[in-house]
């Protein structure tokens, strides 16, 4: 809540915003009507919203606003990556990120201020963690970016596919992410279908479990180390929710030929590149329908971690390809703006100025 304690409408889904009209006497089809204003639309001001009566944009207004966080820099990278930091109301910033490759736009979306998982090899846990994003300001990161695409300032075309792999883990923010991806896929909304939207997890075990079983999304797993010694070292969660039992959450989650798990390994040079270490992701995934997402680590001055040479990641690759995986290697974009799979944070000293 802002604005003298109002209600931001963006982070409201259908049926919240069906009860509070209820509850100043209006009926179920405004909801609708609403919704098509703020993400088809994308109004700003309830009292744009020309097709609701006067006394119903007043009683409206009396508990309700229509919040936008705000476009601080936008960073181009050589390879046309765009990074965005957003200031949020309470001075907080974010950053969100557009890639384009081929016929997609994909955006990565952040979720929380910060992060508490602690992952060694990434520079947003480092800042420490602040909050969680509330609903309305994951959705808003979607809104403000396509307004920025429409006024010619970004990559031609429409946001095509939704990542949640920004800072902060978002099932630790379980409920806003979801109701946020709720939002996302209203079809007289911002109409981003469950095959279009990725979420990734550094692998909270009963929340893949909870998550698979109230929303229809692809999911990812951060996963770069294939036994437990290791991951518990480069990622502390799994310290908490060992190998066996993020696989059996992943074995619980819903998923078809056409959405398989993807699992995303970070190769860093010495650490977890070699073809034993290619042999126990193989032993790991077993059966489970997947495809694998190879990462060589985008190196950073403030990290010790080195990428692997392009033989040993070549040869990794053709090892799980042999035992019949499938396998992406990932080259990550705007690396030369701090853009890429680990690097984003909140600016410089907190709050932004």
């Amino acid at each position: 809540m802002s604005e003298s304690g109002k209600i931001n409408l963006k982070g409201l889904t259908r049926e919240e915003l069906v009860g509070h009209l209820a509850g100043i006497g209006k009926e179920r089809y405004r909801a609708d009507q609403i919704i098509r204003w703020l993400y088809l639309q994308r109004v700003t001001e309830i009292e744009r919203m020309s097709n609701l009566s006067r006394s119903c944009r007043e009683r409206l207004e009396s508990f309700a606003y229509i919040g936008q966080i705000e476009c601080l820099r936008e960073q181009i990278a050589q390879d046309g990556t765009r990074k965005y930091l957003f200031r949020l109301n309470d001075g907080h910033t974010i950053e969100t990120v557009l890639i384009g490759d081929k016929s997609r736009l994909t955006l990565c979306l952040s979720t929380q201020v910060g992060c508490r998982m602690g992952c060694s090899f990434c520079l947003t846990g480092r800042s420490g963690f602040e909050r969680q994003l509330s609903a309305a300001e994951i959705v808003d990161q979607v809104i403000q970016v396509a307004e920025i695409i429409d006024a010619g300032g970004a990559a031609r075309g429409a946001i095509t596919n939704i990542v949640l792999m920004g800072m902060g883990e978002p099932l630790d923010n379980l409920e806003e992410v979801i109701k946020a991806l709720e939002i996302m896929k209203y079809a007289d909304g911002l109409q981003f279908s469950s095959r279009r939207i990725t979420l990734s997890t550094c692998g909270l075990a009963p929340q893949i479990i909870e998550l698979g079983q109230r929303l229809e999304v692809s999911l990812a797993i951060s996963l770069n180390a294939a036994y437990d010694t290791l991951r518990s070292q480069l990622m502390p969660i799994n310290r908490r929710y060992n190998l066996a039992t993020l696989m059996a959450a992943c074995r619980s989650y819903p998923h078809t030929n056409q959405r398989r798990i993807t699992f995303e390994y970070i190769l860093f040079a010495g650490l977890n590149d070699s073809l034993d270490d290619a042999r126990r992701l193989v032993e790991l995934i077993g059966s489970l329908p997947a495809k694998i997402n190879l990462i060589p680590f985008n190196e950073h001055p403030e990290l010790s971690f080195k990428k692997p040479q392009q033989k040993q990641i070549t040869d990794f690759m053709e090892y799980l390809q042999r035992h019949n995986l499938t396998v992406m290697t990932r080259r990550s974009k705007g690396a030369d703006i701090s853009a890429a799979c680990g690097q984003l944070r909140e600016a410089v000293g907190g709050k932004s100025q």
